[in-house]
């Protein structure tokens, strides 16, 4: 929809979204009338270079050329029905999924929050059915984020943060233990723990990647307890981090996988995967969704895995995130540069963070902060190493400029 067709002006959009819409985001101040590989537009078709990225979803770029046509084809076939009868690109989605990662099943979700819902939801009844009434505990990590439905948000370790004040109480059956501190998390174990539920690396806690020595031993302490590892590949899955998956870095393999975003290249699809055995918790009707593998969700999440797989996209985010995470290190007023692949957090030596968040905006490039010390980009695995430049460019000149300020 372009702003010429409505009749109305962009201070007219902006009104209407304040008078109607309830806002928990704050709001860049441009109208994105059109969005394509590494650019948005705004109404002026002014563009802006996008590090954030759709956060982590526009992994092939935006409106993916392969992507906009397998959903259009299916959208002129089947738009939705139910999960009742067969449809096709739900069952090749699938099998791509499934033999590309060496799972027997998914399960398909609408978003992040859901499959991490399923998931905790698979684990606590696998672990009921198969071992008693009372293993259901689940461990996670103090700063992880692993979503805003009640079972999602009482997994995050984050008590102090918004997403969990004023909430309470979160539901009883988690405890919290110390990111990349196995013994911390051992010392948490107790008969009735079912399972250890972490991120590879902690996006919104910070851009923390887990150690392999952290992963290794975990998936050792789950197989010595009879326990289950899951691990939540929300935002890095699918090449963010230079390989397919983050897990593939520390030579585990998770009990059950969740995965959403750059699966869906823009469209609302996640899901999780697992074995034979442990998929048979979720027996008839004890589980459901209404739009969970959609049929033009799966459509485009096919040509979207198919162009990240072919394109060999983890390779070159690998590449170019080496190449970018060097650059940045050279920054002023860096503390820190870390990341995997173009997961990528720069954190500063002091509070400036939201002034170069909005410093690279007015310069037309977007980033995301998190706290007031750190900016977060996660842009499409497209990116050339001429985009980094230019990311690298105006962030200096942001930093810059707070320097000066200051």
């Amino acid at each position: 929809m372009k702003l010429k067709d409505t009749g109305k002006s962009a201070d007219d959009i902006r009104a209407l979204v304040k008078k109607y819409m309830i806002e928990t985001y704050e709001r860049y101040d441009f109208i994105c009338e059109k969005a394509e590989g590494m650019y948005m537009y705004n109404e002026k078709g002014e563009a802006y270079l996008d590090f954030y990225g759709g956060i982590a979803v526009n992994s092939t770029g935006s409106r993916n050329p392969k992507v906009v046509a397998a959903a259009k084809e299916q959208l002129d076939a089947v738009i939705h029905t139910f999960n009742y009868p067969y449809t096709i690109p739900q069952a090749i989605l699938a099998e791509k999924i499934c033999t590309t990662l060496g799972y027997d099943k998914i399960f398909y979700q609408n978003s992040g929050a859901e499959a991490n819902e399923a998931m905790i939801k698979m684990a606590r009844k696998y672990g009921i059915e198969t071992y008693g009434p009372n293993r259901y505990h689940i461990i996670t990590a103090k700063e992880s984020f692993h979503g805003r439905t009640f079972g999602a948000l009482s997994a995050t370790g984050q008590p102090d943060n918004a997403c969990q004040r004023g909430f309470g109480p979160m539901l009883p059956g988690f405890s919290y233990a110390e990111f990349n501190n196995l013994d911390a998390f051992k010392a948490l174990v107790t008969g009735d723990t079912i399972a250890i539920m972490v991120e590879p690396i902690q996006g919104e806690g910070g851009v923390h990647p887990a150690s392999k020595e952290f992963m290794t031993g975990l998936r050792k302490l789950c197989d010595e307890k009879k326990m289950l590892l899951l691990v939540d590949e929300i935002q890095t899955g699918w090449c963010r981090t230079g390989e397919v998956m983050a897990y593939m870095h520390y030579g585990v393999k998770p009990d059950i996988l969740s995965m959403a975003k750059a699966m869906g290249g823009g469209f609302p699809i996640s899901a999780i995967c697992t074995s034979d055995s442990i998929a048979k918790a979720f027996s008839m009707g004890s589980h459901g969704t209404t739009y969970g593998g959609n049929a033009v969700c799966c459509a485009a999440a096919l040509a979207q895995i198919n162009e990240l797989l072919d394109n060999k996209l983890a390779a070159k985010a690998a590449e170019t995130g080496t190449y970018f995470m060097t650059k940045l290190k050279t920054l002023p007023r860096v503390k820190s540069v870390r990341g995997l692949g173009l997961l990528v957090g720069i954190e500063f030596d002091g509070p400036i963070g939201l002034d170069v968040k909005h410093g690279c905006f007015d310069r037309k490039l977007l980033v995301t902060l998190i706290g007031d010390r750190l900016i977060r980009m996660i842009p499409p695995l497209t990116a050339a190493k001429e985009d980094c430049d230019k990311a690298f460019g105006i962030i200096s000149d942001a930093v810059k400029a707070v320097k000066q300020e200051n």
